[in-house]
Order: C-alpha cells, then structure tokens, then sequence
C-alpha cells in the first residue's frame, strides 16, 4: 500500500492519494485544483490515478476532483447523501452509507457522518492482504485531530437558517454510531490542520487515532455521558467568524468547478499596458511586503503579500465577479505560482503580470503610530479581527467587521467620512485598508494595530 499526504498550509487544508502497489491503481480524496501534484507524485511511485472523490461539498477552497477525473478518465465518486439542497449537480458516481468500492487489493467503505455538513462522507480503508482490519479513516471535515467540524457554516456563509442545531445532532449521532464505533488503533487522517476556520480548536499534528480521540477529545464525554444539549452548546460556542467566501465554493463546489484545462503561461506586461486595464476595470493584485507597499503603493491595487496567507486574504477580499487581475510578482516563475494557488479560491481571472511599479503612478500608504490616534477624531474605527479577538478586547467604539466579509459588507461603511482599520497587529489591516482604498474609502491605518494601541494606552501616565 502507497500512502501520501499534500497539505497546503495556508487553508490548512489537506488532500491524499492512496494506492495499490501490486496492481498500479490509486485513489485520490479531498483533491486541490492544481492537479499536477498528483499525477507527479503517481507517476514516480509507478501508480494510475483511477479513483477520484472527496469528503464533502468544500467550502473553504475549490475542488480539484472534477478537474483530475477529467485529466485522468479516473472514475469520479461522490457523495449522494444528504438533503436535496446539497447535492453535487454534475455526473459522478454516487456513493451511500455502507457503499464499498476497491482501489486495487485496497477496501474502502463508505460512512455518512453528516453534522459538519448533510452530505459529508468518511472513507475507512482496509490493507486486504494483510487482513480485514481497517487500518486508515479519511474523515474530511468530520473529526479533526482534538476537535471537530464546525456544523454553522450553512448559516454563516451560505445563507442557511438555524441548520447549525439540526447539524450538532447529527454530528453527536455521527461521533455515537460511526466514529466511536471502530477499533481504537485505526488512524483517522483529517482533512484540515490547525489555523483552519472550518473547526475551532484544531490540531497541528496531521494524524491522531480513533483510541486516541476517544479518550482526550474535548467531544469525547459528552457523548459517553449521552449528554447531547451540553455537546451542542459547547459545539457551538465560540466558533470563528466564517469568511463569506467560503458560500461561493460551496456554490461552485456543489454545481462543479470550471475545468482549468492547459494553461497558457501568463503574460508579462507593460507599465502602459497595465495603465489601460486598469483603467478598464482590472485589479492589481501587489504581493510585496506590506511596507513596501505602503512605500509606494500604485493607487487602486491591493496588497496581498505573498506568504502563509496568501490564498487565505485572497479568497477574503477578492472576488472573481467583481474584475480581472494582475500579479505585481517578482518574475514569471513567481507570478505563476501565484497564480495556480489564486486557483485553490476560485480566482481564475489572472491575465497577466509586471515586475515592478516602474512607469506607474504610486502614493504613500503609511499607517499612523497608536499616540496618534486621538488626531481621528470623528473616524470610524474599523476592527477587521474575529469576534471573538474583538470580544476580548478592544478600542472603544469601535465597529467589528471581520476581514473575510468586507466585500460583502461595503454598504455598511460610510463614504463621507475617514475609516480607520487596525486588527490585532497590523498584517492583516494593511490588506484590508488598501482593499477599502481600491474601492473608493477614505483610509487609514493604525500601525501596530490592537496590540500597539494597548501598549501606548498602558503606557499614559494615570
């Protein structure tokens, strides 16, 4: 048996690939857009990628399920649990609670562990040859290492109703009658790692074992106590905001992902070329650093910084209807590897790149120092943290608006009036303060943010 784990960790988000060494065939679960990984990594180890599915309907990223089943001819498998709202809408084989399929001498059976979502599936896989216990259970976004999939985000992103109680009952019946259920020394592999907002409370080692969550798992005495409204409340409490990004891929999730195709390699451009187009509308995505942004910042780009987050700010802020982009990248290699991780959040709309602001009009975008703050008076002071970092502390009268809802929530702000934006230490501020100012938005920004201005507040003579 083959056994590899990809994991991107940006969107903390985990995929595997899963073969048969005797007879050459593989299954892929949880699969990203940038399908090469997979055939690369198969092709070496002498596998066919022949079975393609997945745990559920994503919302955090677009999935690459459809994209390798059409590049391979791999038999496509999903889901057909669930209510009728959350049906996949293009052709696959559906699968159902107890189905069995084999990859090779490689058994997998189909579990339906709804709470997280209604169609959500977990795939428990058996070595054959070395006999018939389960030795490996994927469970996407179901269990997670320490914690569990957070049953709210129909609610949160994708304009459910109250959905998140009926889904803690069934993420308690799921835990009771599946998960707890299998023998202890079975490996659960999850499909996201800490830093994920699709759970609250996530581990940052990639596996754990059903014994293991069984005895240590927040959840776990809940359950045994048979205590289900004090799992529902403590499930429920304290649960990140959900970008609303997140209701666009289970969108374009559920209907099906645009197939990506061959691609042709971007174009670099002019500075006069990127002039007309953004005249016309297109969007400078800048992935310097933020202070040298801020330095120089070509007016009406954004400043997403290649890093960690890069995918994350992007699916936050950006919006494949609103335009088309440029890459201010440092070469051709860079601005394409950029371009295939805007892919993991939908963002497909990347027509091309420049290497540096030279031949473009550019301003300062600098943030004022916390001692300040009192000079912007009449400001709006907009904290773009979680609620809950802001339910811990924060400026008084200052207005909460998690980053990930900003494109959503631009009718809220004022127009006629100056903005100030912080979060808790800058970083995230400064993306979502030259988003504001792309848009029109009178804009500041409070450097250091939280963190700065509790340090200057502390700091005053009683």
């Amino acid at each position: 048996m083959f056994f590899e784990r990809f994991y991107d960790t940006d969107l903390a988000q985990a995929s595997y690939l899963i073969g048969c060494q005797t007879t050459g065939e593989s299954l892929v679960i949880d699969p990203v857009r940038d399908v090469q990984i997979y055939l690369g990594r198969a092709a070496r180890e002498g596998l066919r990628v022949t079975h393609v599915t997945e745990t559920h309907i994503h919302a955090d990223y677009l999935s690459g399920s459809r994209e390798l089943a059409a590049r391979t001819g791999a038999q496509l498998l999903l889901s057909d649990e669930g209510n009728a709202d959350w049906k996949y809408a293009f052709p696959a084989t559906p699968l159902h609670h107890g189905d069995t399929f084999m990859v090779g001498n490689l058994r997998v059976e189909v579990r339906h562990t709804p709470g997280h979502t209604p169609e959500s599936i977990s795939f428990l896989v058996t070595d054959t040859p070395r006999g018939d216990t389960p030795v490996m259970y994927f469970t996407g976004d179901f269990v997670f290492v320490g914690d569990i999939g957070r049953p709210d985000l129909l609610d949160e992103a994708a304009g459910g109703v109250d959905t998140r109680f009926a889904g803690a009952r069934q993420m308690f019946a799921s835990l009771r009658d599946q998960f707890l259920t299998l023998p202890d020394g079975v490996q659960v592999w999850p499909g996201h790692g800490a830093g994920s907002a699709c759970g609250k409370a996530l581990g940052a080692v990639p596996t754990t074992t059903v014994g293991y969550e069984r005895a240590l798992a927040w959840w776990a005495p809940y359950v045994a106590a048979g205590d289900e409204a004090g799992f529902t409340a403590e499930l429920l409490s304290g649960q990140p905001d959900a970008p609303l990004y997140y209701g666009r891929m289970k969108m374009q999730n559920r209907a099906g992902p645009a197939l990506l195709g061959d691609v042709a390699p971007l174009a670099p451009l002019s500075a006069a070329d990127l002039k007309a187009r953004m005249a016309a509308g297109t969007v400078l995505i800048d992935t310097r650093p933020r202070s040298a942004h801020q330095a120089d910042a070509v007016p009406g780009s954004v400043n997403i910084p290649d890093g960690n987050t890069f995918e994350t700010w992007s699916g936050w802020l950006l919006r494949p209807e609103d335009a088309a982009y440029v890459l201010l990248a440092r070469d051709a290699a860079h601005a394409e590897t950029l371009r295939r991780r805007l892919w993991m959040v939908g963002l497909d709309q990347v027509t091309g790149f420049v290497t540096s602001t030279a031949g473009l009009e550019t301003t300062p975008a600098q943030p004022f120092p916390a001692a300040e703050l009192a000079q912007h008076d009449g400001a709006l002071i907009l904290d773009v943290r979680n609620k809950t970092e802001h339910q811990a502390g924060a400026i008084p009268g200052a207005q909460q608006l998690h980053a990930g809802r900003l494109a959503w929530e631009l009718g809220t702000l004022p127009r006629d009036r100056e903005i100030v934006v912080h979060c808790q230490g800058g970083a995230r501020s400064a993306a979502a303060a030259s988003f504001l100012r792309a848009r029109g938005f009178q804009v500041s920004e409070l450097a250091g943010g939280y963190d700065a201005y509790t340090r200057e507040r502390d700091a005053r003579p009683v």
